[in-house]
Formats: C-alpha cells, structure tokens, sequence
C-alpha cells in the first residue's frame, strides 16, 4: 500500500508545486499591474462638503488674453463628485472641459479677451469625500522586477518637478544601506525626512521639487513628497505627488499627499509633513505625560506606515510635470489650485501662508460646509485612538 500511493504522492507534490509556480510568476506579472486600479483602502467616515470656490485673477494692464485652467476634482473609490458650477465675472466665458491626456487630470479652461480688472471665477460644488485606510502589511507588499510601460510617467528620473540624479543615489545608499523591502524602505526615506526636513512658509518651491528638498531641506508639503517621491523612484517603487483640498478654513486650502503603488496594494497614500506637524504637537503638549507622549507618536507613526488619506481632503490633480489641455506656454510642474498665463507668461503663484509676500497675481476665496462636524486628524490627538490600541 505504501508504494502504491508513492505515484499518488509525487503527482500530489507535482500539483502544489504547478500552483505555487504560477501563483509566483502572477504575483510578478506586469500584466496583472495596472496604474488605473481603483484604491484598495477600506473606506470609512464619508463626509459630503458643500463647497463654493472662488478665484479672482488679476492680469497685466493691457492684458490681450487671460487664460486660465482650472482643476475639476475626480471622482474614484475615495470621492465623489455629486455636482459642479461654473460661473465667471464680471466677463461671462462658457469653459472648455478637456483631460490632458498623461494622468487623465480634469480642466475647465477658460479664455479672457482684453479683460478689463480682475475677474472671478466662480466653482460651486459637491463632493463626497472617506477616510481610506490601506491597513498596510509589509510582509504582503511584493517587489516588482519589471514595471509595464503604463508606469513610466511614475518611474521618470527628469522633469521639472521628481529629479533623481547621483546625489538622492548617494544619499540613498546612506538611508537605506540595506535593502529589506519596498514597504521598510520607503519607510525610512520617510522617517528620514521628518527627522532632516523642516516645513517653512518662505522657503518653499512650490513645485514639488525634489533638487529644492534636497539642498534644502525645507519648505512646503510638496518638496517633502516630491523629495519621498524620488526616493521612492530609486527604490524601484512608481510614486506620484496628488494635490488636492483641505476641506476647511486656512489661508491656502492647498495641500498634497504622496502616493506609492505597492502590489498588491496598488496606490497607497502618505502623508509624511502633516504627520511631521502632529509629532511636533505631541511633543510639546504639556498636559501630556511621557508615557502618553510616547504612545501617541508610536501611533501617529503606525497611521503613516500602513497608509492612511483623511476624509478632510479632497484630491483635484495627479502626477507632475504634464501637458495642459489646451497647450500652455510649457508643460507644469504641478497644479495647486489653478494654473494661469497672460499673453503666455505664466502669473506667479501665491502663497498668502507666506509673511514676506503681499502682492497676489491672483488670489482663492472659499467656503466649505460639510454636512456633519468632522475634526481634522492630523490636529486631533483622539483620531490616533485605533493606532494606539494595536500591538
């Protein structure tokens, strides 16, 4: 009996082996890896806002054509866009609706005719927006040997925004010396940078600049994403920067995240300068014991790690350095808010967070009403609760 089940056994054998071959060779096929796969993230906490956005663009004297674009948030697995208005003043201008064809960015894109003072464009809008939680398990997290080409426009090396160029190599190898995953590593990059980088209202790009981040280490959220970003890059990992909404009052209302598609994940959300403000937070309450203290920044960590978007922030653009539609005078490094040119020179960003600036080119005015009380967690020591309790 026991020879004759030996043939039994070795077929048995030869099966689980077949089917852990091919379960290996999917986890690494690049036609099983898609950028346009919707987030995984459990969805939780859905808040719907009310939103009237108004942006008041003052052109050059003498101005022949004001042109204007204007980001139209997606909808996705994280949002919704339930409704949408578009009015100008005092010119009445009908928009064009286009997506550049990159990253599948939205635009309204109007066009101003010797416009005579400021005009208002006006966006009136409903958006439905959850908190994701990815719940992110490093041992799950697969290394791709090779990306499909789908993937290139999150892989570039050079452009006006992600740079990855001998010194992030160098500095890289200092960082991570040894390479023990995608997820770990990113993670250190990011530890790195809450540990090096400082957010500072006047020295900052604006543009997701990795160069500024590197050589300064400083500035908004976008040179700390757009430096994790390349980081990410050259830990063979396809990173984007997305920009989008905090959905309440603030001088900017901008602000961006950084994603990574992580198989089999995909594109997981980290918000490495948000969480940087909440330790310091932590840090300096009095009120808190160290015991308290330290079991909060422990969480905030977790939450950072295991992938986490707020449902107080709506995403409007993705990627950098891509095409406008119509053409612009160049490609953009990014889109904050909106993107503007006069006669074909671009009008400067604003940044009113920034003490030393007081002349605008063209300024935003908002209002956000959500349909419920919602607090903002990277100022809400009690939103860390369920990181805490894990062990």
């Amino acid at each position: 009996m026991r020879w004759a089940s030996l043939p039994v056994l070795k077929f048995l054998l030869a099966i689980v082996g077949l089917l852990i071959f091919v379960a290996a060779s999917r986890a690494d096929d690049p036609l099983k890896l898609d950028p346009q796969q919707p987030y995984s993230a459990e969805r939780i906490n859905p808040v719907a806002y009310d939103v009237e956005f108004l942006v008041t663009v003052t052109a050059p004297y003498k101005t022949k054509k004001l042109r204007v674009w204007l980001p139209i948030p997606p909808s996705d697995r994280g949002q919704e866009l339930q409704s949408s208005e578009l009015s100008t003043f005092p010119d009445v201008v009908k928009p064009q609706i286009a997506d550049e064809p990159l990253f599948g960015n939205r635009f309204a894109y109007f066009e101003f005719a010797n416009p005579q003072g400021a005009q208002v464009i006006r966006h009136k809008f409903r958006i439905r927006s959850w908190e994701l939680r990815w719940q992110l398990d490093s041992a799950r997290v697969r290394s791709v040997k090779q990306w499909p080409k789908s993937f290139a426009p999150y892989q570039r090396s050079e452009s006006q925004a992600i740079v990855t160029d001998s010194r992030f190599d160098k500095l890289l190898t200092e960082i991570v010396p040894q390479r023990h995953g995608p997820l770990q590593d990113l993670d250190s990059v990011m530890t790195w940078v809450d540990g090096h980088f400082a957010y500072d209202h006047v020295k900052a790009s604006l543009k997701a600049s990795s160069v500024h981040g590197l050589e300064q280490q400083r500035g908004h959220c976008s040179d700390y994403h757009g430096f994790c970003a390349a980081m990410g890059r050259l830990l063979g990992q396809p990173t984007r920067v997305t920009y989008g909404i905090n959905a309440f009052p603030k001088s900017s209302p901008s602000h961006c995240k950084l994603e990574a598609f992580l198989p089999p994940f995909g594109w997981v959300s980290f918000d490495v300068s948000e969480t940087q403000k909440l330790s310091q937070l932590i840090r300096s309450n009095p009120d808190l014991s160290d015991t308290r203290r330290a079991e909060l920044l422990t969480a905030a960590r977790r939450r950072l790690v295991s992938g986490f978007r707020d449902n107080t922030w709506f995403v409007q653009t993705r990627g950098t350095d891509y095409e406008l539609v119509p053409k612009a005078s160049a490609r953009v490094p990014v889109v904050r808010t909106i993107y503007a040119e006069a006669d074909g020179q671009p009008l400067p960003e604003p940044d009113p967070a920034n003490g030393d600036q007081a002349k605008f080119a063209w300024m935003t005015a908002h209002r956000f009403e959500p349909d419920h009380v919602v607090k903002y967690p990277f100022s809400d020591l009690e939103s860390l609760r369920d990181w805490s309790d894990r062990r």
